[in-house]
């Protein structure tokens, strides 16, 4: 295990424009991308510019305290195994997902198989507070654009808390369908947009209506009263459309810049659906590659043909992971016609996120340890670089600019070499 962080050897100016994955910047922050290595249980910090491999932070330094409080407790023990066996392909999840705090003091991040979200300090190391998730597992999470609070899915227990970032206060709750998973906040923070999608590791995937998957629900939350608002019936709307054959669980989705417009994927689907928020209507599903025909739905993982797509914030680009075909590429909206299929052998593309400044995503290679950074308007790879083991989200995010060593005053929004002074907790 490396020590709970590594020397950071440097960070990205932030203009005043500048955020994270819909955040805003507080104070005097650097950008930074954080990439969660899932079997490692570590996140590797890259410099959005250069890309380059700045450091790394140990996300479970409390490993042993929770290690000893799982022996003792034949339930949590048997869902730690059962976690590492059906969901981490004989791997333990470390590291779902991860977002900075507004003022760059705080990464917070979901461990799912220690069942618990935890705040740790940029500053040193420390673990500065942990909330245990409702059930045996929590999973993806998504944080307000004001940056003071964090929902976070628990798996087995069919909810979603909403947690205070600064001090991890449970502020509410709502509830989901069967193993909730994807968030976001959308109408500037004032709703959450929300899907579950079933019980991805059982092996009865013929049937898209089969009752053993679980309850899969898209819906819309209210994000001060967690009053679900709407929830979408979209058996019936795809069913309508003629597309009898589209799974309803919604995977990860990217939104158009006016929010009308939601584009997801779906389980099993190579491709993605595009659906009027407001309406419910089906807008249109574009079909993208299968290389894996002659492989049985059973053998896909955790149902995902794709998992991971985003849009440029011009609305023209989306960058899609085809994650069982082992591809990312950049297609255009208006045609649906795509770029060439980027590839790296047992790559297992895993996620995508836009960069910070829109003009590229980000795409994480599971299964080489790497993460590419992709041109929107070329739809080429830029640069590749090695991560940590079996890296899954990516998000972008700030460290306050008082733990960057010697920087100037006024710096340009480019990459600054100049060393964080972040210490080991162990």
């Amino acid at each position: 295990m490396v020590s709970a962080v590594v020397a950071v050897s440097g960070l990205v100016g932030v203009s005043p424009a500048a955020a994270g994955d819909g955040q805003e910047p507080v104070g005097d922050v650097r950008r930074a991308v954080f990439v969660g290595n899932n079997w490692d249980g570590t996140a590797t910090v890259l410099a959005p510019r250069s890309f380059e491999q700045l450091g790394r932070i140990d996300i479970i330094p409390d490993r042993e305290e929770r290690m000893a409080e799982i022996a003792l407790n034949p339930e949590r023990l048997a869902y730690f195994v059962a976690i590492r066996e059906l969901i981490g392909e004989g791997h333990h999840q470390y590291v779902d997902d991860m977002y900075s705090s507004n003022d760059g003091r705080l990464l917070i991040v979901s461990r799912p198989s220690f069942a618990d979200v935890v705040a740790i300090s940029l500053r040193t190391g420390r673990i500065r507070w942990r909330f245990p998730v409702a059930g045996q597992r929590s999973d993806h999470m998504a944080v307000s654009p004001d940056g003071r609070r964090v929902v976070v899915s628990a798996s087995t227990a069919n909810t979603v808390h909403v947690l205070r970032v600064r001090d991890g206060e449970e502020l509410g709750s709502f509830p989901s369908g069967g193993s909730p998973h994807e968030s976001v906040f959308i109408d500037g923070g004032r709703k959450i947009l929300h899907a579950s999608i079933g019980h991805v590791y059982t092996p009865t995937d013929r049937d898209l209506a089969d009752p053993t998957k679980g309850e899969r629900v898209f819906q819309v939350v209210d994000a001060r009263t967690f009053e679900v608002l709407r929830r979408y019936d979209l058996r019936r709307t795809f069913d309508r459309a003629g597309r009898d054959g589209l799974s309803t669980a919604v995977r990860p989705m990217t939104l158009s810049r006016d929010e009308r417009r939601v584009f997801f994927q779906v389980s099993f689907f190579h491709g993605y659906v595009e659906l009027d928020l407001r309406t419910g209507r089906l807008l249109g599903v574009t079909r993208l590659p299968n290389l894996v025909r002659d492989t049985p739905r059973e053998q896909y993982l955790l149902d995902s043909a794709h998992h991971g797509i985003a849009m440029n914030p011009r609305g023209t680009r989306l960058c899609v992971a085809g994650t069982m075909s082992d591809y990312a590429t950049v297609v255009d909206e208006a045609t649906g016609r795509r770029g060439p299929l980027l590839r790296r052998e047992d790559g297992k593309p895993y996620w995508v996120t836009q960069s910070g400044n829109g003009r590229s995503c980000y795409v994480s290679w599971s299964g080489t340890d790497e993460v590419s950074r992709i041109s929107y308007a070329t739809g080429r790879i830029e640069r590749t670089v090695d991560v940590g083991d079996h890296p899954q989200r990516i998000r972008n995010g700030f460290v306050k600019r008082s733990l960057v060593a010697g920087l100037p005053d006024h710096v340009p929004d480019e990459d600054v070499q100049s060393p964080l002074p972040l210490r080991s907790s162990r």
